[in-house]
């Protein structure tokens, strides 16, 4: 199943044609006003003692088109407006050719000499889109349109290009900040509160679809805090039917004031094309991260809690009290942690954070990412049958001495993985839980033996033709052996797999 970006457009309408007799005016205007009295909330009789909510606010401040004016409304004002923020971005990586397997042969390279060696290497080049947000020159776009690349371009909407470096990326969430030097202030998008956006908003999409030049989409927002979608490790988004299509990847959503609301980054789709679920990284997220490569960093470092989490089944929600099921369980808590420290125990169910109310852990990953290391955040817990609220000082994460990795190579089935043992940075950054026994294969070359062969980083290999594989020289000596027939076993998610192969 493919993903990647997409939409269409929706709009309700209330069309008349041709003029109307005086009395048909006069109907059509008592239509109207009984419409407007229909779609347009009267403010209710208490709000001076009972203040507005935000929810209020926004459902209030929005409205259907109800006349023929109100359809010939344009998109025109804020597309010119926003569309010189959102830029093209192009990246080639090099791929090394296979060496001719007679190179070497002296019987061979007696007739074509030099021409057995090296091929040339194969460039290979993406197309994406990414978004100005700082007029200093800083660029938003998904990690996956830069990963690997030797040469990044940006092309302003003017058609200029300029070299671009890479500041920070995030595999996790899937973005990326570049940064390019023009001389000049360039036209930057502002960040919309995410938070605040509700289905049903009309949204555009802006980007550059399959290289034809930037295209504007319309559409809704379909859906808010979406999560399991399986995008990245980064799981919640905003759902649009806003049309998004390769190329699309690392554009705009933005609002109807003109500000950025996500950044586009995936479609759910059997084609490759377009089917009107899109997927975009809400502007909280993205702001969180623009803030660090502003500050310095060249990497995205996430607020530590100290507590692994799983989610509230209906199971579990009935056997603790719960009316629903819904929150993150904790399941393990790392003594002298941040949630350790809060009064936090295995069994309690992490209902908010912030005030923001969790109903995965998957959005307790989203809003911790969101909020700030040294920040004292207020959580509502519901422990042994009573909900309480605690305080919670976010921490950086634990320093951690970085693990050696080593590249299998040779004819075997794990040439091409990149191996390491556990260290806290590995496990914490592919999130893995429990107890470590083995090897982990921390990345995967592309084209390689190993991707071939089914690895994925994230496997821990337990032990290979019979022998322990838990040290990095050990499992090194081992995997890079050359013989044909290999029994292995590896742990993945939790799940040991016994495989045998024939190489």
């Amino acid at each position: 199943m493919l993903i990647r970006i997409f939409a269409t457009a929706m709009m309700l309408m209330v069309v008349t044609s041709g003029p109307l007799p005086a009395q048909a005016q006069n109907a059509d205007n008592s239509i109207r006003g009984f419409l407007n009295e229909l779609f347009q909330p009267k403010e209710p009789e208490q709000s001076k003692q009972a203040p507005q909510t935000q929810e209020s606010v926004n459902s209030t401040t929005r409205r259907v088109p109800l006349a023929q004016g109100d359809i010939q409304l344009s998109f025109a004002p804020l597309v010119e407006k926003t569309s010189p923020s959102v830029v093209n971005v192009y990246a080639a990586r090099k791929i090394e050719q296979r060496q001719s397997p007679f190179a070497g042969d002296p019987f061979f390279e007696q007739f074509f000499g030099n021409r057995l060696g090296r091929r040339q290497p194969r460039v290979e080049s993406s197309l994406g889109s990414g978004v100005i947000v700082d007029s200093a020159g800083l660029v938003v776009t998904n990690n996956h349109v830069i990963d690997g690349a030797d040469q990044i371009k940006v092309a302003l909407s003017d058609g200029r290009e300029f070299e671009s470096e890479v500041v920070l990326r995030d595999e996790r969430s899937d973005l990326a900040v570049l940064r390019i030097e023009t001389g000049e202030d360039l036209p930057a998008l502002s960040f919309a509160e995410s938070d605040q956006l509700l289905t049903g908003d009309l949204v555009l999409a802006i980007g550059n679809p399959f290289g034809v030049g930037q295209t504007i989409t319309s559409g809704i927002v379909s859906a808010v805090a979406r999560t399991r979608v399986g995008v990245s490790d980064f799981g919640f988004f905003i759902q649009t039917d806003a049309a998004i299509n390769p190329g699309n990847s690392g554009g705009a959503l933005i609002d109807m004031s003109g500000k950025l609301v996500g950044i586009n980054t995936a479609i759910f789709s059997r084609s490759g094309g377009s089917n009107g679920i899109g997927f975009a990284i809400p502007a909280n997220m993205v702001r969180a991260v623009v803030a660090q490569a502003k500050g310095g960093s060249d990497a995205f470092e996430r607020p530590y809690i100290g507590a692994d989490f799983e989610p509230v089944t209906p199971d579990i929600a009935e056997s603790l009290g719960l009316q629903r099921p819904s929150g993150a369980i904790i399941v393990s808590v790392v003594e002298d942690g941040p949630a350790d420290k809060a009064g936090l125990r295995v069994g309690d169910v992490l209902l908010s954070i912030g005030g923001n109310r969790i109903e995965h852990p998957d959005a307790l990953g989203y809003r911790l990412a969101t909020l700030s290391i040294d920040e004292n955040a207020e959580v509502d817990v519901f422990s042994r049958g009573r909900l309480v609220t605690l305080k919670i000082r976010l921490e950086a994460p634990p320093a951690n001495i970085p693990a050696e990795r080593v590249v299998i190579e040779g004819r075997g089935p794990f040439s091409g993985a990149e191996i390491s043992e556990p260290s806290q940075d590995i496990i914490r950054q592919l999130r893995i839980r429990g107890d470590v026994q083995g090897v982990i294969i921390t990345d995967i070359a592309r084209g390689s033996n190993a991707a071939r062969a089914g690895f994925r980083p994230g496997d821990i290999i337990l032990g290979v033709n019979g022998e322990e594989t838990n040290t990095i020289e050990k499992a090194s000596a081992v995997l890079s052996e050359d013989r044909r027939s290999w029994r292995f076993h590896i742990n993945r998610n939790g799940r040991t797999i016994r495989q045998f192969l024939r190489y």
